[in-house]
């Protein structure tokens, strides 16, 4: 590859990083953050943690392979020495031995900015397997998070509530994981609760907003929380408050379900349209 020594464009975008799985079918995971960054004009690099492809011949469950260790480590010290990230995005993981390689990356805090799509549940694995990798998510990932967003499910499981039926559940969930974490809450209720409109909850210690959007549909889009993590990643990174870029990444999320992608699978995907 050929070298250069000339200084960078003063017009560069700004660089974000996302440490996640691929997708094969390009709905969800790395595939789907890369083409989020790039609609939002920011350079975006990836570090692959795992190969997720979906069994059309067992019900479109994952299978599910990890990346080793090492070439997690690799990745992850290549893309630092090279970029200063303004923001990082962390997605599927998928095992213990996954997460320490990346917590022990982030532990400098290499970003002023980590966001945190919390993925407690992998179908390709064991339950005790995916038990370890959810504990210890919580316990090395999560405070190094500035910024989580999760799901229904993954809202009770980080808030330790037994369920989230309403607006005010979600609020409530939202408050308890800031409780716990420190970080700035985006909980996504999205198609879960009932009435016509998708619901979002952010919360960061002080400010309360309920995002809100008229429901398309009552079944969930392939890549709509990857989209939404890696929207409000590239509006962090281009220098937007939480609070703006959870605004904007859950515009940029509604419209890509409206112009979703169909496919011959049991669920359609968000299209990340440019904004």
């Amino acid at each position: 590859m050929a070298q250069t020594n000339s200084s960078p464009a003063t017009d560069s975008p700004p660089v974000a990083l996302t440490i996640a799985g691929s997708e094969a079918t390009g709905g969800a995971g790395a595939q789907a953050d890369l083409k989020t960054f790039q609609a939002l004009d920011v350079f975006g690099m990836v570090a692959l943690t795992c190969i997720v492809s979906f069994d059309p011949k067992a019900d479109w469950g994952h299978r599910f392979v990890p990346v080793e260790p090492q070439v997690i480590a690799d990745q992850l010290e290549a893309e630092f020495a090279a970029y200063s990230p303004a923001a990082i995005k962390i997605g599927m993981l998928g095992t213990p031995a996954t997460i320490d390689t990346v917590a022990a990356a982030l532990q400098g805090k290499p970003s002023p900015h980590v966001v945190l799509d919390p993925v407690l549940i992998c179908k390709g694995q064991e339950p005790g397997a995916a038990l370890d990798t959810d504990n210890a998510l919580k316990a090395q990932v999560l405070p190094l998070a500035t910024f989580v967003t999760p799901n229904h499910f993954e809202s009770m499981a980080l808030s330790g509530m037994d369920a989230i039926e309403t607006v005010d559940d979600l609020i409530a969930a939202a408050k308890a994981i800031h409780e716990k974490s420190g970080a700035v809450v985006l909980a996504k209720g999205g198609v879960r609760l009932e009435g016509p409109d998708a619901v979002d909850v952010f919360y960061d210690g002080e400010t309360l907003e309920v995002l809100s959007a008229p429901k398309v549909g009552e079944h969930a889009v392939s890549g709509a929380g990857c989209t939404l993590a890696a929207a409000v990643t590239a509006e962090l990174a281009k220098g937007a408050s939480p609070l703006e870029a959870a605004q904007r990444a859950k515009e940029l999320v509604t419209a890509g379900i409206q112009a979703r992608v169909a496919s011959n699978a049991p669920f359609d995907a968000v299209r990340q349209l440019n904004a």
